[in-house]
């Protein structure tokens, strides 16, 4: 083997990386720049790539559109699905872990796979009879569909990873399940829950078609409000860039935050899975 065999097989999966993050990257920078041009700048046959940035799109989207109440009703929605997914999916995963409930496991996976439509008008009717249409109850109620099945299914592998002898040992110190359960097994299990949350938190925060049928003018959330640029007589390619990337700016924020957590986590229940 010679020295450029060797150079290129240590220098072609660099490439391939590099190549990959460019592809990955690419739309969003692309979505950013368009966020900072005109809407001239943004409909011209030949893409304008030297430009003033300016910020009007982001003053629009702000200031005339009411945008930061959508953001706080996103954050009310997916904070409160996942709070309640985490109290509900965290008891239901430990028991199907400990007692080998693999049946009530592919249950939960399943409900996973099946697409959101298929809840969608069971889930309108309800909420009709009941007045609910439009309210926050609706809203977080239906993205419980989103968050717990997502939180069961990921952290049922971590909680089959801690011994059972942990357990046995605190109901010995006369501890009851639940204390147990509580101060040991959790903490052990914490980048599970850490994963489980930001992963269950993203897919709410984006998720569009419960909040466009459920949802109404007082708890209306960002997704919507993005789409509520779209008209058929013309697009605001400027502000519709504009409002994807203050969507996405917290949910990257909050990632890079606690990013060790997720890789810890993801490893970890790649493991077992």
């Amino acid at each position: 083997m010679n020295a450029r065999t060797t150079t290129w097989r240590t220098a072609l999966p660099n490439l391939l990386l590099l190549l990959a993050i460019v592809i990955l990257l690419f739309p969003f920078v692309w979505m950013i720049m368009m966020s900072l041009k005109t809407q001239v700048q943004n409909t011209a046959a030949v893409p304008v790539w030297v430009f003033t940035p300016t910020w009007e799109n982001y003053r629009n989207v702000i200031e005339r559109n009411n945008f930061l109440q959508y953001t706080k009703n996103s954050m009310i929605v997916a904070l409160a699905a996942t709070f309640i997914g985490m109290v509900l999916g965290l008891p239901a995963a430990y028991s199907i872990a400990r007692f080998k409930q693999r049946g009530l496991g592919l249950w939960i996976l399943i409900s996973r796979i099946i697409p959101y439509i298929t809840f969608l008008l069971p889930l309108f009717l309800m909420f009709t009879r009941l007045r609910l249409v439009g309210s926050f109850t609706a809203l977080i109620v239906s993205h419980l569909i989103i968050t717990l099945p997502l939180i069961i299914w990921i952290t049922i592998a971590f909680f089959e990873d801690i011994p059972t002898d942990l357990e046995e040992a605190a109901l010995v110190d006369g501890s009851s399940r639940a204390g147990a359960f509580v101060r040991i097994i959790l903490p052990l299990v914490a980048p599970g829950i850490v994963t489980a949350g930001i992963l269950a938190m993203i897919f709410s925060w984006n998720q569009f078609l419960f909040s466009l049928i459920l949802g109404g003018p007082n708890t209306k959330t960002v997704p919507v409000a993005v789409f509520n640029f779209l008209s058929y007589g013309s697009q605001d390619y400027g502000a519709i860039a504009a409002a994807a990337v203050l969507i996405t700016l917290p949910i990257i924020l909050l990632s890079l935050t606690v990013q060790k957590y997720i890789v810890k986590g993801l490893t970890a229940g790649g493991v077992k899975g």
